[in-house]
């Protein structure tokens, strides 16, 4: 088959070679990979990988839908049948697993990460992690879905939920998980504004909703959102950018209102701004992926035809480079996913 192998760090390391389809244990279902989502941890992984155990040459790629070629048969999934892989491979065992809280589990083994990924023609993944999909379902959308819909969803309703009527200002919209958090935000009956550098950009997010847009490179953003909110501040702020954004994204809060991150990508030591924090009494806290419920439930929403994957390119397998090269230009809105050839 077909894979994206990592071989060594760099854009020259991640090469598109022929391997052996992956040999399914006991437990595990094999699937044929149709779509796989291209997302900011691949590239990570492409030119750092610092902190994430796992050894080269490595199969990328943290999502993948597709059909089942092979499993158990007491699995509950049976071959030809669609499915999209929750890439997260937990123990099952640890306090966090049997609490229903998949994400911190104490042994996970990621997709494309620790374990080989989805950017091939076929991935194994333990059949606890391979989510049978209604026939109607486009494999595409479902391929973007899990990684950046499903860590949106957990940053919104995870630990204080968003609320109808509540306002939130999405940092950075136009990559994966901000576009899905507009699009979630939106569909829970919240008011959302957004920032962007681009003036395109931020035309595409009023064109699906957002109430209003800050260029960051021409105004100075947290007065804008004041100015936006009559002078009291949004309730949440999704911020994945860092420090560039940090002190912006507190003094846009309300008092009482809470910050939630998923990413650090201009650099992960902002000021703390401790006096703020406190004499506000706002609310930091991270968030990474989702639980296994949060992502049945994020694909009941799928299925129901509530809400759709923004994507903004689909490229071959054999066009990896580009769609990286896109990725790590910062062109997109939305997902960009790669398709494999059967």
């Amino acid at each position: 088959m077909k894979a994206a192998v990592l071989e060594q760090r760099g854009r020259e390391g991640l090469v598109l070679r022929d391997v052996p389809v992956p040999v399914r244990r006991d437990g595990e279902v094999l699937l044929r990979v149709h779509a796989a989502g291209l997302n900011r941890v691949d590239l990570y992984m492409r030119d750092n990988g610092s902190g994430i155990t796992h050894a080269l040459p490595q199969t990328l790629g943290v999502e993948a839908a597709g059909v089942v070629a092979e499993a158990d048969a007491d699995s509950g999934l049976k071959p030809g049948q669609k499915a999209v892989v929750y890439s997260n491979a937990f123990c099952g065992v640890c306090r966090y697993c049997l609490a229903g809280d998949q994400p911190l589990c104490l042994r996970a083994h990621i997709m494309g990460e620790h374990r080989d990924g989805g950017f091939a023609q076929y991935v194994a993944m333990p059949a606890r992690c391979v989510l049978p999909l209604p026939d109607h379902v486009d494999l595409v959308d479902a391929g973007a879905l899990l990684a950046a819909y499903l860590t949106a969803w957990r940053m919104l309703f995870g630990k204080r939920a968003l609320r109808p009527g509540e306002t939130v200002l999405v940092v950075g919209v136009g990559g994966g998980v901000a576009v899905a958090c507009l699009q979630l935000a939106l569909h829970a009956g919240a008011r959302v504004l957004v920032t962007s550098s681009s003036d395109e950009k931020l035309a595409r997010a009023l064109s699906l909703g957002a109430a209003g847009g800050v260029n960051y490179r021409r105004e100075k953003v947290a007065r804008r959102i004041l100015e936006l909110t009559g002078g009291e501040g949004v309730d949440m702020v999704i911020d994945s950018v860092g420090e560039a954004s940090w002190d912006d994204s507190l003094r846009s809060l309300r008092r009482g209102g809470r910050l939630v991150t998923c990413g650090a990508t201009t650099g992960s030591n902002p000021p703390a701004d401790i006096q703020r924090l406190f004499i506000r009494q706002l609310e930091v806290y991270g968030s990474t992926g989702g639980s296994l419920e949060e992502c049945r439930q994020l694909i009941a929403l799928l299925a129901s035809g509530a809400i759709r994957p923004v994507i903004d390119r689909r490229f071959a397998l054999e066009d990896l480079t580009a769609a990286f090269d896109r990725l790590e230009r910062g062109e997109q809105f939305g997902k960009l996913v790669l398709t494999m050839a059967s």
